[in-house]
């Protein structure tokens, strides 16, 4: 009589597990990469700053203190002092709160408007991709910046018109990398098996392929909240943003541009300030994106 092999029945672990054990792999990658820390402690600290520069410094933004005028940075002051004796470094922490909540709100409005439009398109593809795809070509057409310009000049100066304007001008970034994404996803044999086991098209849309076409997007709006950053300061740098004495990025640069030979650190530092965090939200995107493929 011959006896039997039983093979081990091999158990799949649970999504939930597999997960898990992802997101630990992922946390372990990121540790390991000390550009990346040093990036993500820079933007967490604008993000804390920006909404409780209390935390950080002492004076008042709109003190002035004649007798201070002009002082190069140091202890007291460590980004200096401005014409009117106001702390510079002040100054920029409290101008974080405009210009980031500016930033949000641009990054709201291209993330809603451009994702419902690269939705629309690539699902129901057709008639309706040409017509939606033909009108972001127009938009990408137009330079950002001159795009901003012209629907800032339209609303009217202040912090939320220069959102709403840069806000526009980065959705067809948006609805091209939804639309790419979608159309992606939606050949893909899962989605086709969901199909034919019955699903709707709204529950494959709301199961299958918005939550796999999230990546590429996710990585996209960190990208642009620099992106935005900059065209913001740009705009209050040509006068369209806050009416002083707001301390916005852009009209602090602005402030010092007339002293750069005399007061180099009016204009330097609330500069390098900003550089520095947009060049951390590109290398954190750019980390992102290596680590999903």
């Amino acid at each position: 009589m011959t006896a039997q092999v039983v093979e081990p029945v091999v158990v799949d672990a649970p999504t939930e597990t597999r997960e898990i054990s992802g997101l630990r792999a992922t946390t372990a990658q990121l540790i390991r990469r000390p550009l990346f820390l040093i990036a993500a402690a820079w933007v967490a600290f604008v993000l804390i700053s920006a909404f409780r520069p209390g935390w950080f410094t002492g004076y008042d933004p709109y003190a002035t203190d004649p007798a201070s005028a002009m002082l190069p940075p140091g202890a007291d002051h460590l980004f200096g002092t401005d014409i009117y004796g106001r702390d510079l470094w002040s100054r920029v922490l409290h101008g974080s709160a405009l210009t980031i909540r500016a930033t949000l709100i641009a990054l709201g409005i291209a993330g809603v408007a451009g994702l419902g439009l690269g939705i629309v398109s690539g699902f129901f593809a057709g008639l309706t991709d040409s017509i939606l795809m033909r009108f972001v070509d127009v938009l990408l057409a137009i330079p950002g910046l001159l795009l901003a310009l012209s629907i800032v000049t339209a609303l009217g100066y202040g912090t939320l018109p220069v959102a709403v304007a840069v806000g526009v001008g980065i959705v067809p970034g948006f609805a091209r990398t939804t639309r790419a994404e979608v159309l992606r996803v939606k050949t893909l044999p899962y989605v086709e098996a969901a199909r034919a086991g019955g699903a709707s098209w709204a529950r494959v849309l709301l199961r299958h392929i918005l939550p796999n076409a999230w990546g590429p997007v996710a990585v996209l709006a960190v990208l642009d909240a620099g992106v935005a950053i900059i065209a913001i300061a740009s705009l209050s740098f040509l006068g369209f943003g806050a009416a002083p004495p707001a301390a916005e990025w852009g009209t602090l640069i602005a402030d010092g541009r007339n002293y750069l030979i005399t007061s180099w650190w009016l204009s330097l530092l609330p500069g390098v300030f900003v550089a520095l965090l947009v060049l951390s939200l590109n290398h954190l995107s750019k980390t992102f994106q290596e680590l999903s493929r």
